[in-house]
C-alpha cells in the first residue's frame, strides 16, 4: 500500500454515484450505509457540493466524505456520515483528505456547525470534540465520546437534541 502524500479532492457528480455505492460497500460489512448514501440523495438534507470524493492518481474515487442537513435544536448543522475508503486505500489519508474538503467546502458555505457519531479517536484530528460538553445530545443513547461537534466559524455551539434527516431513521 503506498501513502499518498497529496489526494486530489472533488464534489460527487451524478457519473459517481456507482462509484460512491461502490466505495461505501467496501468499506462496511452491510449495506446499511451504502443504502444510507442513496436515500440521502433524495432526502431534502442534501446539499449539492457536500458529498466529497477523495481521487487517487490514476483518476479512481477511492474515499467518500457526505454532509447533509441536520439540525442542534432548532439551528441549522450539518451530519458527516457516512465517510468510508476502499479497504486497500485505508491509512493512506484518503477518507481525511475527502473530510478536510467537505468541511472546508461547508465552510465556505457560510455552514457553522457539524456533529458527527464516531471513532472518538478519529474525528478530534479535524476540531472535533465531544458534544456532551456543549449540551449536545442525541434521542437515543449513543457513547459519550462517540458525539461529537465542531464549530466550523469558532462560534458558540449551540445546545439541544440533534435532529437528523429522516432516511436515518429513529436516530
Amino acid at each position: 500500500m503506498n501513502a499518498h502524500p497529496h489526494w486530489t479532492t472533488r464534489p460527487e457528480t451524478t457519473a459517481d454515484i456507482e462509484s460512491v455505492r461502490r466505495i461505501t460497500l467496501a468499506a462496511f460489512d452491510t449495506t446499511e450505509e451504502a443504502d444510507l448514501v442513496d436515500a440521502l440523495r433524495e432526502d431534502p438534507a442534501w446539499i449539492d457540493g457536500l458529498s466529497m470524493l477523495a481521487i487517487n492518481d490514476d483518476g479512481k474515487a477511492v474515499g467518500h466524505a457526505l454532509l447533509t442537513r441536520c439540525h442542534i435544536g432548532d439551528t441549522p448543522a450539518l451530519c458527516l456520515a457516512p465517510c468510508s475508503v476502499l479497504p486497500e486505500y485505508q491509512g493512506t489519508g484518503a477518507g481525511s483528505a475527502a473530510i478536510r474538503a467537505v468541511l472546508e467546502s461547508a465552510k465556505e458555505r457560510g455552514e457553522q456547525f457539524v456533529t458527527v457519531l464516531g471513532h472518538p479517536d478519529y474525528y478530534p484530528r479535524f476540531g472535533f470534540v465531544r458534544a456532551s460538553e456543549h449540551g449536545v445530545r442525541m434521542n437515543v443513547e449513543v457513547p459519550d465520546d462517540a458525539l461529537m461537534v465542531l464549530a466550523l466559524d469558532g462560534r458558540p455551539i449551540p445546545s439541544g437534541a440533534i435532529r437528523y434527516a429522516a432516511a436515518f431513521g429513529d436516530i
